[in-house]
């Protein structure tokens, strides 16, 4: 039970991360590159949350595991949503 609550914490986070990144970033890849940097951050504290080591875990266990999917699903999507950072002007 903890581990899903740890799970759902961490995807309101990314959900919360996502929003930030896609209104207010104004400062073309720069914006980007702080936005890819803290959706891997919180894809490492989610797999923490799931007593997993990001990066270290194969595919068939992420996707045999569903919080270890939830978290990599959310990582992809946060992922998606520094594109628009990246072409937004350069002040």
């Amino acid at each position: 039970m903890m581990a899903t609550t740890m799970v759902t914490k961490t995807a309101l986070f990314a959900i919360l991360l996502f929003y930030m990144c896609s209104i207010s970033a104004e400062a073309g890849p720069a914006a980007a590159g702080v936005c890819y940097a803290g959706c891997a951050a919180v894809a490492v504290a989610c797999f923490a949350a799931a007593g997993f080591t990001f990066g270290t875990v194969p595919g068939a266990v992420i996707v045999a595991t569903p919080a270890l999917a939830a978290c990599n699903s959310a990582f992809g999507v946060c992922e998606a949503a520094c594109m628009a950072a990246l072409f937004m002007p350069t002040p």
